[in-house]
């Protein structure tokens, strides 16, 4: 059996040497791509792979067309909208993520947003503090409920919304639970959002939630930009002076936002939420884990394309 690790963007040593012991330990060939340059290098290392881990790289149908061999792809990290799950399906290749692996990582940066929105980027002016203001955690999983843990250390109040979560879970862990997300956010002066993009919600926060925010309200986005509805994102910024927008994926527009709004809007200037070492060692060393167990007893625990 040989397993690929395909990472235009490595990982770290250590975490690739993780790999390779967990790989190779199991019995397993561990084969390396980094750094690489176009489609055609990956169509061909992936030619006689078992199977595969990924971070951002894009599995394409062409990709799973090259992958003859190919039974397990596992996208290292939360996100998987770069793998193509129908593809993968058609072809009987069980695709996964590693859920909660780099959780912390995103929930510090979504928390420091908070901080540097709120102190006008660290420019000079009278900015305002967190302390007994309310903060709406959009979709409460392994982020959301360490975005409201952080906050409550600010002396927030954590209200949220997540049709998929019990309502006694929530109320456990001392978050006031929204019934809507417009009760949200109209409740809220901080959103931080961890919806993923699908269908249903894509382009879903636009005019009509934004403008319900109380006054002085900011947006906080570490999920995923296609989330945003951009073009009425532009329209609620300009009727509210008073708003503002924060993201770890910088909007299609995002020169117009930084021409028109200044300090009101930020980007980072790529995504950077599982920026960590941290982060980058566990979701490597799990991917390579959950490809062991799936390769030696048929493990799907973390499939997503079921």
């Amino acid at each position: 059996m040989k397993v690929l690790v395909a990472t235009d963007k490595p990982f770290a040593k250590v975490a690739v040497e993780g790999i390779k012991q967990i790989v190779e330990d199991a019995g397993y060939e561990l084969a390396l791509l980094e750094k690489y340059t176009s489609e055609n290098e990956l169509y061909a290392a992936v030619a006689d792979v078992d199977a595969m881990i990924v971070r951002s790289d894009k599995v394409t149908k062409e990709v799973v067309d090259h992958a003859k061999k190919l039974k397990i792809v596992v996208r290292a990290g939360a996100g998987y909208d770069n793998l193509d799950l129908p593809a993968c399906t058609a072809k009987g290749i069980v695709a996964m993520n590693t859920p909660g692996q780099n959780s912390n990582a995103v929930a510090e940066l979504a928390a420091g947003m908070m901080v540097f929105m709120a102190r006008n980027q660290f420019n000079p002016g009278t900015g305002s503090e967190l302390l007994g203001k309310n903060v709406g955690i959009h979709a409460y999983g392994n982020v959301g409920k360490l975005v409201a843990k952080i906050a409550k250390g600010f002396g927030m109040n954590i209200y949220a919304f997540d049709p998929f979560v019990k309502k006694e879970t929530m109320e456990a862990e001392g978050v006031i639970v929204c019934n809507s997300v417009e009760e949200l956010y109209s409740k809220c002066h901080y959103i931080s959002l961890h919806i993923p993009a699908t269908e249903q919600t894509k382009k879903s926060i636009g005019y009509d939630l934004l403008s319900k925010m109380p006054k002085g309200g900011t947006v906080v986005n570490t999920a995923r930009k296609e989330v945003i509805n951009e073009e009425e994102l532009v329209k609620v910024l300009e009727e509210r002076a008073d708003l503002k927008y924060a993201s770890d994926i910088a909007a299609g527009n995002h020169a117009e936002l930084v021409e028109k709004f200044g300090l009101r809007v930020f980007a980072t200037s790529k995504k950077m939420g599982a920026e960590t070492s941290e982060a980058n060692v566990n979701a490597g060393l799990a991917s390579a884990n959950q490809i062991v167990k799936f390769l030696k007893t048929g493990d799907t625990t973390f499939q997503v394309n079921k």
